[in-house]
Order: structure tokens, then sequence, then C-alpha cells
């Protein structure tokens, strides 16, 4: 069947097939950079929760251990509440957590971390007890800082375990994603080669057969002289057919630089696209690292703020000892003046008026001691506010560097993908050129 095509059919076949393979090989560049950005986005989004929801695991174990401390040290029942709500966001993080675990290792890590949370809940439900029992404070300390330090310490290993192993997901995604990133270059690759192999044959093809049509017509008119007229209008014949043919050519070759021209104005676009891209994700890295310099700031502030209530609860321990001595002075002063009132009742008559003052200094060391018990109530709240505050700050400051880890993550994303947008549409580019190149050649 191809024997009986015309040149032109014969030229325009060739022509579409190689213009077929250079569109299926422009939609194949803008499939990749699709599927790359996807992916990107997926990983990034879905590592990150895991990322939060360990922060927000290790935050919610601290605000536990913060409670417990206020409850041993003031025996107030709003640290109970405060325990509760802990242990029930401890939970739902966990319960998130061990929804999204793919792997052996952080199942494991998962199942530990819970049954390190029982442990830590039977110790709070025996400090509970041993308060209400009328245990002093200085025992539950003690008991809280013995039973509970190892229980803190395997945890804070396993939430760094569970960080580890999400870090390490995160790099092998990156190395699948340069494999497939790979793999589609060099599918780019083979229908470029495909496509100058296409037409290298259909230049063969077209110089072969207009070869043979071309001796073939030498022959018949050398083929005898007595049939020179009817050669000679077989000839004009064979011209005006040729003639035919030729405008079938010019218009094939017309449509085929026109659909060049479209090619790689499609390249171009989709060049221009990537560029966009580009500098979306350089003005989000910007974005990332103006972020990541707020939080260190708010870092530096929690340290201060940190500073600040260490001195102050070293401020309330002078003031304790203060009252101490006060509080010493007062008792020696009614001492002496329940002395001075023994003395002036044995004196008589001369001593009522001594008696009088030494009953008005009794009462004035009872009011200073009154006052003084008040001031050291007072002190110790300042001091189990002051401790509070110090374990939240310190949480608080924990967050801060976990957010700081999470930005630089992000940061290294965001420039991963910039580099692979660059290659993209370096590989447009490319693509545009040998469009043009094809069209010149045509």
């Amino acid at each position: 069947m191809a024997r009986t095509w015309t040149f032109g059919q014969k030229v325009g076949t060739g022509m579409a097939a190689t213009v077929l393979v250079a569109l299926a090989t422009s939609l194949l560049a803008h499939w990749a950079l699709a599927s790359i950005v996807e992916s990107k986005d997926r990983a990034i989004d879905g590592f990150a929760r895991q990322l939060a929801d360990v922060e927000r695991l290790s935050s919610g174990f601290y605000q536990k251990s913060a409670a417990t401390r206020g409850f041993v040290l003031s025996h107030t029942e709003n640290y109970l509440q405060e325990y509760r709500e802990a242990q029930s966001r401890f939970d739902q993080t966990l319960v998130r957590l061990q929804g999204m675990a793919t792997l052996e290792s952080q199942r494991a890590n998962l199942a530990r971390v819970e049954s390190l949370d029982r442990d830590y809940n039977r110790l709070f439900e025996s400090l509970t007890s041993a308060a209400r029992s009328g245990k002093t404070t200085e025992e539950m300390e003690r008991v809280r800082e013995t039973q509970t330090y190892p229980i803190r310490q395997d945890m804070d290993v396993r939430i760094k375990e569970l960080e580890k192993v999400v870090l390490d997901t995160v790099d092998m995604e990156r190395a699948r994603s340069q494999e497939s990133a790979s793999q589609i270059s060099r599918m780019v690759l083979g229908l470029a080669v495909t496509a100058v192999l296409i037409a290298a044959c259909v230049a063969v093809f077209l110089t072969r057969s207009l070869s043979l049509q071309i001796g073939s017509a030498v022959q018949h008119v050398q083929s005898s002289s007595a049939e020179l007229q009817t050669a000679a209008n077989q000839q004009a014949a064979g011209a005006r057919e040729q003639a035919t043919a030729m405008n079938e050519i010019s218009t094939t070759i017309s449509e085929l630089l026109a659909t060049g021209r479209q090619i790689a104005e499609s390249a171009r676009r989709v060049a221009q696209i990537a560029g966009e891209t580009a500098g979306a994700s350089r003005d989000g890295d910007l974005t990332v690292a103006r972020s990541r310099e707020s939080i260190e700031g708010i870092k530096r502030q929690v340290d201060q703020i940190t500073s600040h209530m260490l001195d102050l609860g070293a401020r309330s321990q002078q003031i304790g000892g203060i009252l101490d001595v006060i509080d010493e002075l007062s008792e020696q002063t009614n001492i002496l003046a329940i002395n001075a009132s023994i003395e002036a009742a044995g004196a008589g008559e001369s001593g009522k008026r001594f008696a009088v003052v030494a009953d008005e200094i009794r009462k004035l060391a009872d009011r200073v001691g009154g006052s003084t018990k008040e001031i050291r109530r007072l002190v110790d709240e300042v001091r189990s506010a002051v401790n509070t505050t110090v374990m939240a700050t310190e949480g608080g400051a924990k967050a801060v560097d976990a957010g700081t880890r999470q930005f630089q993550d992000v940061t290294a994303a965001f420039r991963r993908i910039s580099e692979l947008v660059v290659t993209t549409t370096e590989a447009s580019r490319e693509i545009e050129l040998s469009a043009k190149q094809q069209s010149t050649a045509v």
C-alpha cells in the first residue's frame, strides 16, 4: 500500500510521525514537572504532620510532668485538671501517630511510649493518694524525683528515635523521587533520539523514492525515438503530475513548519512556567527563613523570661530566710514580755505600769508573728507560681527548638524543588531549540 502513495503523502506521513514524537516528548516533560512537584508537596505535608505530632507528644508529656510537680508542691486541685487535659491531648496525639505509623520500628517505639505513659499515670495516682493521706511535700518530692526521672529519660529517648525514623523516611522518599526523575529524563531522551531517527529514515526514504521516479522517466524517454511525441506528451502529463505533487509537498511542509513553531512556542511556555515556579519556590524559601529568624527571636525572649523567673525564685527564698529571723525575734519578744509581766506582778503596785507596757509589747509581738505567717504564705504561693512558670517556659523553649528544626527541613525541601524546576526549565529550552532546528532543516 505504501508504494501507491504520492510523494506528498509520504512526506506528510513521515513528518506527522516526527511531530507526534516531539509532542509526546513535550507532554512527558510537562507531566514529569507536575508529578515531581506533587510528590514533593505530598511528602512535605505528610512528614511535617508526623514531626508536629511527635513534638506535640513531647510537649504533652512535659505538661503532665509540670502539673505533677505543681500538685506535689502546692496540693492544689487545679493541677489535677491540668494533668487530665494534658493526658487527653497526649492520648489523641498518640492515636494519630499510631494511625500514621508504617514501619515496625515506629510501632515498637509508640508501644513503648504508651507503656511508659501508663507507668507514669500509676505513679501520679500514688502521689495523689499520698498527698491525700497527709504525706509532707518533701517526701512526695523525693518520691517524684527518684521514680519519674527514669520514665522521663526513657520517654525522651523514644521520642528522639521517632523523630529520627521520620527523618530517615524523608530521606528515603527523596531518594525515590530522584530515581523517578532520572527515569523520566531517560524516557524523554529516548523519545528525542527516536524523533531524530524517524526524521533520518524519512529523509532517506524520500531521496530513494525520488531517484527511482527520475530514473524510470529517463529510461522511458530513451526507449524509443519513434515514440518521441508520445513520450513528450507523457512527459508533459508527468510534469503536470509532478507540479501537483510539488504543490502537495509545499502544503505539507508549510503545515509541518507551523506545527514545529507551535511545539517551540509550547516548550517556551513550559520553560516560562517553570521559571515562575522557581521564583515562587525562592520566595517561599525567603519566607521560611524570615519565619525561622522570628522563632529564634522568640526563643531568646523565652530564655530571658526563664532567667528572670529563676532570679525571682532565688529572691523569694531570701525573703523566706528574713521572715524566719523576724519570726524568731517575735517569739523571743513574746517570751520577754511574758517574763516582764511576771516580774511586774511580783513588784506589786510599783510594777503595774511596767505590766501594761509588757502586755502591749506581747500584743505587738503576736501581731508581728501573725503578719510573718501571712507573708510566708504569700511567698510560698509566689515560689510555686515561679516553679510552674519555669517549667512551662522550658516546654515552650523545646517547642520553639522543634519548630526551628522543622523550618530547616522545609527550607531544604524548597531548595530541592528549585533545583528540580531549574532542571526542567533547561530540558524545555532544549526541546524548544530542537524544534527550531528541525524547522530550519525542513
